[in-house]
């Protein structure tokens, strides 16, 4: 099927981790849902080899040249993600074409939610809606993580896009590259908002601290002659800990984290389907818990007098009293925490909340079932 000249609608949805923090780069499991907030477009075929968008995200770019890879100037750009997107397609033997499209968003940029890996889940059904490419759901993804890594210039794992691609709540397993997995979880939350708070904390200058989880991860995977802790067995690693000592106390902790935490994504999920939230929540906050104190993102050793994100879950749970839950969001050490708020609640959190980290910080959401998609 070929493009046509109708105007074609498509959007496609932010995310939220719920479980699984900094599990996804060792080939673990997370637990992430797709979010109402979303990326929306109206897009036409255009019969040209270019690309322009109009709206908050305007640009005009030849996909026509999409290797070599595109000048320094352009990573970084919501550019370089459309043509990264359109590389992959035609690397992978997909039909691609220039369009004309108004791009509009209600995810907030920077705030945990994932806009970009939304933006690229669209520009993908774009190019398979006008164009007509048979693509799934998690080629959609691959997509997206390729623009990201090699033309926008970010080294983020496959989570953010698999979400968003996908839509509802799912399980993804990381442990087979070549054949990752999503396992759809039916559950109902009644009761409960979810709630992103943006601490407001600045993410410069925070990169070595980011990398320096994958690769103290990594070098206790290659004590064991594996290059990822998903391929270590969790006995095998607990009793060699004396050992592995030699690699830094902060690496066997954070090994640790992965360990319970690779757990914890199944009994999450778990208790979801058998509509026991109270064991839910209660291992939401262990999730959060062991970040805090194994994995240790939820500030930086350079920088201790900045702790927003540990402020915002000290005042979640003394806010919250015992229900619902808290624990970091993402990455860390800056920006965001997730709060399961009861629906009761949600006034006086987001005023509280308000009060300490500003207008806007509070980002109240629900699941969305469908991930990217052509709309009617």
């Amino acid at each position: 099927m070929g493009s046509d000249n109708r105007v074609r609608r498509f959007s496609a949805p932010g995310r939220v981790e719920i479980g699984g923090n900094h599990t996804d780069h060792q080939h673990g499991r997370v637990l992430a849902a797709a979010v109402g907030l979303e990326i929306t477009a109206t897009a036409i075929a255009n019969g040209l080899d270019t690309v322009k968008t109009s709206g908050q995200f305007p640009c005009l770019i030849d996909i026509g040249q999409v290797d070599p890879q595109p000048a320094p100037e352009e990573k970084g750009t919501s550019a370089a993600l459309i043509r990264g997107v359109a590389a992959w397609f035609a690397k992978n033997g997909y039909a691609t074409g220039g369009f004309d499209a108004d791009i509009s968003s209600t995810i907030p940029v920077g705030s945990g939610l994932s806009s970009s890996a939304a933006f690229e889940v669209l520009i993908g059904n774009i190019f398979k809606g006008l164009f007509g490419a048979d693509i799934s759901p998690i080629e959609l993804a691959l997509a997206g993580q390729f623009a990201e890594n090699v033309y926008f210039g970010k080294p983020c794992g496959l989570m953010d896009q698999a979400a968003s691609s996908f839509g509802g709540l799912n399980v993804i397993d990381f442990s087979d590259p070549g054949n990752i997995t999503v396992t759809p979880v039916v559950a109902e939350i009644p009761g409960y908002l979810m709630c992103v708070v943006d601490t407001g904390g600045s993410h410069a200058d925070l990169t070595p601290d980011y990398a320096a989880i994958p690769n103290e991860m990594k070098a206790v995977a290659r004590y064991f002659g594996k290059e990822y802790l998903s391929e270590v067995a969790a006995d095998e690693f607990f009793q060699a800990i004396g050992a592995l000592r030699s690699l830094g106390d902060r690496a066997v902790l954070r090994a640790i984290h992965f360990y319970k935490e690779n757990d914890v994504v199944l009994k999450q999920a778990d208790a979801l389907e058998r509509g026991d939230l109270d064991t839910f929540f209660g291992l939401v906050t262990e999730s959060g818990r062991s970040s805090l104190a194994y994995l240790q993102n939820v500030f930086s050793p350079t920088s201790l007098q900045e702790q927003g994100v540990t402020l915002a879950l000290a005042l979640s749970e003394k806010l919250l009293a015992g229900k619902g839950a808290w624990r970091v969001h993402g990455g860390g050490f800056a920006g965001t925490i997730l709060a399961f708020v009861p629906d009761e609640q949600r006034g006086e959190y987001d005023r509280q909340m308000r009060d300490v980290f500003g207008e806007g910080c509070c980002h109240f959401l629900r699941i969305r079932k469908e991930g990217g998609m052509e709309t009617l």
